[in-house]
C-alpha cells in the first residue's frame, strides 16, 4: 500500500513537471516531501496492521489528500511561470477626406499574449489578434453579413536577461525603442519587429539595439534586413520632474526594391519609380528627441519632441512632432487630454511602418491629433482622437483629411 501510495504522488508530481518547467531547486523540495511522506506511511501502514484499531482505508484516504495538496502546490507553481495578458477595443470611425465620399465603419481590436518563465532570465512567449496582415495595424473592420474574422500570429518571440542591466530578445516581438510620448512618427505602435534586438538600462542611461527583417526569403528581389540603434539620458533635475533626452540612427536600403507590403504600387508616401515600381531612396534615418515629465497642480503633464531627418533623400527628407499631454485616464475617475502636431514629408522615414492613422497612413502629411480619454474603471476606459490633417503636402496641392475615432477600451492580466 505504501509504495502504491508514493507511487501515486510521484507520478503526480511527475505529471506537473511535464505541465510545467519546474526547476531544479523546486524538484529538489518535493523530492524531501516525497521523502517525508514516504515516511509518514510507513508509520500509518504500521498503525493499520490487524489489531491495531486502524483500518487500511484510512492511509488510502490521507494518500488522496496527499494527492490534492501536491497536485495543488503544483497547479501554483505553474501559474506563477505562466501571464496571459490582453486588450480588446471597440472602435466607431469617420473618415472625411476631400474629393471623397465620407466613410463610416465599426472596428475592432483582440490582442491575447502569452508568456512563460523558463528559470529566472528566459520567457518564451507568443501572441494572437485580430486583423489581416498590415504590419501596422490589427483592427477588424465589423460587416460582411456578421462573418468570422481572422485571428493572426502577433507575436511570437524570447527574452534573455542572463547578462546584468540587458534584455535581448529574437522572434516576432514588441518594439524595444523609445518612442516619446508614444507618438508613431517613426513607428506606429501595433509593429512588431521580426529578428533580434536588445536592451540595456543602467541608471539614468539607456540603449537600444534592433535589427529586423522587412523581408527574409532570398527568393524574391526584395531580401532586405534593416538595423538601427538608439541611446538616451533619463535625469530628474528637480522633485516630480523628469526628462529624458536621445537619438537614434536606423538603416533602411530600399532603394530599387519593390514593394514590401501591399499592391506593387503601396509605397506609403514613399518616393518611387512609376514605371519600375521601385523605391527611389534608401532611408538612413538620423533623430533626435526629447521628453519632459513633470506634476501640474496635482496632474501629470508631459511635453515632447521629435525630429527625424533622411541622410539619403534629395529633398523632402524631414519630419517632426512636438506635443503636450495632461492627464492619465487610469484610475477610475481619471482623465487626461493630449495635442500633438506634426510634419511628415514624403521621404522622411520609411511610411510602411509610421502611424497608419495621421493623414491615411505613411508620410506627405500634416496637422494636428487630438485626443481626450476618460476611465470608468482600473482597466476600461474610452478615448476620443481627432485627426485634423492635410495630405499630399509636398505635391503642391494639399487635399484636406479628417478622422475622428471614438474607442472603448479594455485590458486584462
Amino acid at each position: 500500500m505504501k509504495w502504491l501510495i508514493v507511487l501515486v504522488v510521484a507520478g503526480a508530481t511527475l505529471s506537473g513537471q511535464g505541465r510545467a518547467a519546474v526547476d531544479e531547486e523546486e524538484v529538489a523540495q518535493l523530492r524531501e516531501q516525497i521523502r517525508v511522506l514516504s515516511e509518514r506511511l510507513d508509520r500509518l501502514e504500521n498503525s493499520a496492521r490487524p489489531g491495531n484499531g486502524q483500518d487500511a482505508s484510512t492511509s488510502v484516504d490521507i494518500a488522496q489528500e496527499i494527492e490534492r495538496r501536491m497536485n495543488e502546490r503544483l497547479a501554483e507553481a505553474w501559474t506563477e511561470r505562466i501571464r496571459w495578458k490582453g486588450d480588446f477595443r471597440y472602435r466607431y470611425e469617420n473618415i472625411d477626406v476631400e474629393g471623397i465620399d465620407e466613410r463610416n465603419r465599426q472596428r475592432i481590436r483582440a490582442r491575447a499574449q502569452l508568456e512563460a518563465k523558463l528559470g529566472d532570465d528566459t520567457r518564451v512567449g507568443f501572441g494572437l489578434a485580430s486583423g489581416g496582415l498590415d504590419p501596422v495595424s490589427t483592427n477588424q473592420t465589423l460587416g460582411a453579413g456578421g462573418s468570422s474574422k481572422d485571428i493572426n500570429l502577433n507575436l511570437a518571440y524570447f527574452k534573455w536577461s542572463g547578462v546584468p542591466n540587458t534584455e535581448i530578445v529574437g522572434g516576432k516581438f514588441k518594439n524595444l525603442l523609445y518612442r516619446p510620448g508614444g507618438n508613431g512618427l517613426l513607428w506606429d505602435g501595433d509593429w512588431n519587429p521580426e529578428g533580434l534586438a536588445f536592451h540595456w538600462n543602467d541608471g539614468p542611461l539607456f540603449a537600444s539595439g534592433i535589427g529586423t527583417w522587412v523581408e527574409s526569403d532570398s527568393d524574391t528581389s526584395n531580401q532586405e534586413f534593416s538595423y538601427g540603434a538608439q541611446a538616451g539620458w533619463r535625469v530628474s533635475p528637480a522633485e516630480s520632474v523628469d526628462l529624458v533626452v536621445g537619438a537614434g540612427y536606423y538603416r533602411f536600403d530600399t532603394a530599387g526594391s519593390g514593394s514590401f507590403f501591399g499592391d506593387a504600387d503601396d509605397f506609403f508616401g514613399n518616393s518611387f519609380d512609376p514605371e519600375a515600381l521601385v523605391y527611389l531612396y534608401d532611408y538612413h534615418e538620423v533623430e533626435a528627441f526629447l521628453e519632459l515629465n513633470f506634476d501640474f497642480f496635482g496632474r501629470p503633464m508631459s511635453v515632447f519632441g521629435d525630429y527625424v531627418t533622411n541622410l539619403e533623400a534629395d529633398e523632402n527628407d524631414t519630419a517632426y512632432a512636438f506635443g503636450v499631454k495632461n492627464g492619465e485616464a487610469k484610475a477610475p475617475g481619471s482623465w487626461d487630454f493630449s495635442v500633438i502636431y506634426q510634419d511628415l514629408q514624403a521621404d522622411a522615414v520609411l511610411g510602411l511602418l509610421t502611424d497608419s492613422d495621421f493623414g491615411g497612413g505613411g508620410t506627405n502629411a500634416r496637422g494636428y491629433i487630438l485626443n481626450a480619454g476618460y476611465a470608468f474603471r482600473e482597466n476600461w476606459n474610452a478615448q476620443f482622437t481627432y485627426f485634423i490633417n492635410q495630405i499630399g503636402i509636398d505635391t503642391g496641392d494639399p487635399r484636406d483629411f479628417d478622422r475622428l475615432q471614438l474607442d472603448l477600451n479594455f485590458k486584462y492580466d
